[in-house]
């Protein structure tokens, strides 16, 4: 859901008001209610069987077309854009657009599951192909850049850009505490997934709350972030944050629509990427133009409709359009 630092970092991962009305769209539209829980690991194939047939398919390099799989590691917990179902199926809008990608490139798409803030560090490794995970794209990740410490940590890789979506902050239904924007949290306690924009900002913000002297911000990192919501329903904290389409979904999912609230403002609004090591050139022009052709035909539409998240939609396939 969204680099999700590796965002989803106040420069990172945004799932504003180019998104707002997602906030109705997505809370009616999102029905597609399925397990809440982090699984551990799975996998998922989706896309077309291999072919030279496929319209894109000499675009990608000769070892995976050798292969016919793309290799994705996704934190697959983080609904709506990637999550299993009830039957132990990956879904999400993640998935639904590696499957039209891969039918235009003739490879089949295989999510395998990993925390959030080790994606990266598996497509460094060789582990994934790629890293398709509502990852936001940014400059100190194509940089390489720990967004926290300012010192670069790797190479960095490069983002193929597919999706726009901003952070929110959500409390249990009805018991907002007083919050409305950020700096509303000076004093308490908020619940957010590790190595996100959503606990960048916490830090952020809290360094303005100790500086004002208006009490601490206590964060409550973990893993995933069904994980935090949990934690904030059962009273352990006073405010959750996730990218907004997230958000949205526990809103509407959660308890029925019982549990949690929106508070504020989208903040941050800023473009989820595939990401793609530096190295592989060939692979990510392969994976632009296999957006560029479903956004194209009408297939990215549908699937962006099939979710209800309209609002966040792209018009073109751009690399590195992080800031």
């Amino acid at each position: 859901m969204t680099a999700r630092t590796t965002r989803r970092t106040t420069a990172a991962r945004s799932r504003i008001a180019a998104v707002g009305a997602m906030a109705v769209a997505g809370a009616l539209v999102l029905t597609a209610c399925g397990d809440q829980t982090n699984s551990g690991s799975g996998t998922k194939e989706t896309g077309g069987t291999a072919t030279s047939a496929a319209p894109l398919a000499d675009k990608l390099p000769q070892s995976i077309r050798d292969k016919g799989v793309i290799k994705v590691g996704s934190d697959i917990a983080y609904p709506p854009v990637e999550f299993k179902d009830g039957s132990g199926k990956v879904v999400g809008i993640d998935p639904d657009i590696a499957d039209a990608m891969g039918k235009q490139l003739g490879v089949k798409f295989e999510f395998e599951n990993g925390t959030f803030d080790t994606l990266i560090t598996g497509l460094r490794s060789k582990r994934y192909d790629l890293a398709m995970s509502a990852m936001t794209d940014t400059k100190d990740r194509q940089e390489g850049v720990d967004s926290e410490t300012g010192k670069k940590v790797g190479e960095g890789v490069d983002f193929v850009d597919y999706f726009t979506a901003g952070v929110s902050i959500y409390t249990k239904k009805g018991d907002d505490k007083g919050i409305k924007t950020w700096a509303d949290l000076c004093g308490k306690k908020i619940v957010v997934q590790r190595g996100t924009v959503s606990e960048d900002l916490a830090k952020a913000e809290n360094a303005k709350c100790l500086k004002a002297k208006k009490g601490k911000i206590t964060i409550e990192a973990f893993d995933n972030d069904q994980q935090a919501q949990t934690r904030l329903r059962a009273g352990g904290a006073d405010a959750g944050s996730s990218d907004f389409p997230v958000a949205a979904y526990a809103v509407k999912t959660s308890g029925g629509g019982k549990d949690f609230q929106i508070v504020g403002e989208q903040v941050e609004a800023a473009p989820y990427g595939i990401a793609v090591a530096k190295t592989n050139t060939q692979l990510r022009d392969a994976i632009q133009a296999a957006l560029d052709a479903i956004i194209k035909n009408g297939e990215y539409e549908k699937i962006i409709a099939k979710w209800g998240v309209q609002a966040g939609a792209v018009t073109e396939a751009k690399t590195n359009g992080g800031s």
